[in-house]
């Protein structure tokens, strides 16, 4: 369990790390950039953790997909930039495929069980 958790991790500092590097374009360059590398150091940090128990393929899978889910929400949200047709549906596409991942996560161990069992 405690390996989600640092799956989350992961991907908020991804978000936040990302995010960031907007504010470094054009508020402060050395001070965003630092941050940025930082919160992107940390991000991979907490994913080597949750890698330890979390297949890589699912955990690369769910950092990657989620947050880039979780920046396009943040960049229309607060950095005012435009959704269209083609990104919402792109968007619905890997929310759905991120789904996908995490129900085959959970069926696994189910499936080799009864494999065991014929």
């Amino acid at each position: 369990m405690r390996s989600w958790f640092y799956l989350l991790a992961a991907i908020l500092f991804e978000v936040v790390g990302t995010t960031s590097m907007k504010f470094s374009a054009e508020h402060a360059p050395v001070l965003g950039h630092l941050l940025m590398y930082g919160l992107i150091g940390l991000s991979y940090f907490f994913l080597s953790l949750a890698i330890k128990r979390v297949p890589v393929g699912v955990a690369y899978a769910l950092w990657e997909g989620i947050g880039i889910v979780l920046i396009t929400l943040v960049s229309v949200t607060w950095l005012g930039e435009s959704i269209g047709l083609y990104k919402a549906l792109g968007l619905t596409v890997m929310i759905v495929g991120i789904l996908l991942i995490k129900c085959g996560t959970r069926a696994a161990p189910v499936a080799r069980s009864q494999e065991v069992l014929a």
